[in-house]
């Protein structure tokens, strides 16, 4: 797929997301529900890798980690999403020059080794060039423990979208932090005002027109957004979106 405009740090997708929680018997038990195959397992480390076609999730339950930290803050939550970027090497030098600030508190806690940005809510941003038919991202710290390594589910093939969820006022800010850094763009603007609430979206668009985020901010304080900031503490990934080519089957 050609890219929809310049894309200088080599977005290709989403390769992965991070969850953490105080009891993650719960993860486990929705991502089965939710047609998922436990894969791999971390060499090191308590994290297992699910797997549905193209859609990797991670349950990190790695103590006095990172994911944990995270977790004991947020609650059930996701930690962190990986973007696939065609060399690592380059986006990690690319994005040094343009400030980002990258994760380095209990950053050889993290599943894997590879440059990791501070992103939304202070959870993980990593960028992996290791993907699809050319390498394993997964390769050098799991273990695969079943042979179908790319198991069907329930139809679910990769992940469409994840939303952001801000404080009111700060939508330009991860808005900018996404335009410097990876070249995305605005493709939809919404201003929604229901009976009770409402809120504004504002829905970015990598380069690549696969990774998709969403930010969503209310200044009604009674809104779901300014719930989830509340019961979350804090600014975070609100929910991840999948893909699939037959939803009633799936």
């Amino acid at each position: 797929m050609a890219d929809l405009f310049e894309n200088p740090m080599g977005v290709d997708g989403f390769e992965f997301v991070e969850y953490a929680a105080p009891d993650a018997k719960l993860l486990h038990d929705l991502f089965r529900n939710l047609g998922f195959t436990a894969v791999a397992k971390h060499k090191k480390k308590q994290i297992t890798l699910y797997r549905q076609n193209d859609v990797n999730f991670l349950v990190n339950e790695e103590p006095d980690s990172f994911a944990a930290d995270f977790a004991a803050k947020h609650g059930p939550s996701a930690a962190g999403f990986a973007i696939r970027v065609k060399d690592a090497g380059k986006a990690e030098k690319l994005a040094k020059e343009k400030g980002a600030n990258f994760v380095t508190e209990k950053a050889d806690t993290l599943p894997i080794s590879v440059p990791t940005l501070s992103g939304i809510g202070g959870s993980a941003l990593y960028l992996v060039d290791e993907y699809g038919d050319k390498a394993d991202a997964f390769a050098k710290d799991f273990d695969y423990i079943v042979d179908d390594r790319n198991p069907k589910g329930a139809g679910l093939t990769f992940i469409d979208h994840l939303t952001h969820n801000v404080e009111y006022g700060n939508m330009k800010t991860w808005a900018d932090f996404y335009e410097k850094l990876f070249n995305f763009r605005e493709i939809r603007y919404f201003d929604i005002k229901g009976a009770q609430t409402g809120l504004v979206s504002k829905a970015m668009t990598a380069p690549d027109g696969m990774v998709r985020i969403p930010l969503n901010e209310s200044a009604d304080e009674k809104s779901q957004i300014n719930e989830y900031l509340r019961e979350y503490k804090g600014e975070g990934i609100q929910h991840i979106a999948m893909f699939t080519d037959n939803v009633y089957e799936t």
